[in-house]
């Protein structure tokens, strides 16, 4: 990043190459898959913009995550003003997505079953953490997916050290109540249940 902010532009190339596959998969998680590579680039342009401004006084990956926080929290907000309409695949008549979602099925019967289970068991768990709030879900994503320690979540999300292990005990505690029908009987998590505490 020093070197990006000396002008560098194969440093800041070689900056995007390590980083932004982690930054893409926070937003799918921390937002949607639809808009994470939009996101990316937002945040990679912030980051060439403020390269003026860096001073290396923490890692660079929590001042990286700390624009990635940023940009998630506003574009969940500019979510939260768009009225969003589900639209239901079974009441799609003639033309739904149900005989895809039947060929998916009786395919996926070729697969090994452990794949499908671990799979399965994944996107069991990215629904849960999708109904966390914001700042649960944010916490959690900084401490599984980018093993950030206490202290670099709470200088990414401008947090105490003691209010990110309370957030982090909460978000476990939401996370488990939410998986507990998937783990008990199979049954897919609540994707309408909110955890607004924080």
């Amino acid at each position: 990043m020093l070197q990006v902010r000396q002008g560098s532009a194969a440093a800041y190339e070689e900056l995007i190459a390590k980083y932004q596959r982690r930054v893409i998969a926070f937003f799918q998680h921390a937002v949607s898959a639809e808009v994470a590579e939009d996101l990316a680039q937002e945040v990679f342009l912030r980051v060439y913009r403020a390269r003026q401004s860096y001073e290396p006084g923490a890692r660079f990956a929590t001042w990286l995550f700390t624009i990635v926080h940023n940009v998630a929290s506003n574009a969940i907000r500019r979510r939260q003003f768009r009225k969003e309409v589900n639209v239901d695949v079974a009441d799609s008549g003639q033309f739904s997505a149900k005989p895809l979602d039947t060929m998916a099925q009786a395919a996926s019967g070729y697969m090994p079953a452990r794949r499908a289970d671990k799979r399965e068991a994944a996107e069991m768990v990215s629904l849960a953490i999708q109904s966390l709030n914001e700042r649960q879900k944010t916490a959690i994503l900084l401490s599984k997916f980018e093993n950030m320690s206490y202290q670099d979540i709470a200088e990414t999300m401008g947090l105490t050290t003691q209010a990110v292990k309370s957030l982090l005990s909460r978000a476990r505690a939401n996370l488990k109540e939410i998986l507990e029908p998937y783990i008990q009987s199979g049954l897919p998590p609540d994707p309408t249940r909110r955890s607004d505490e924080d």
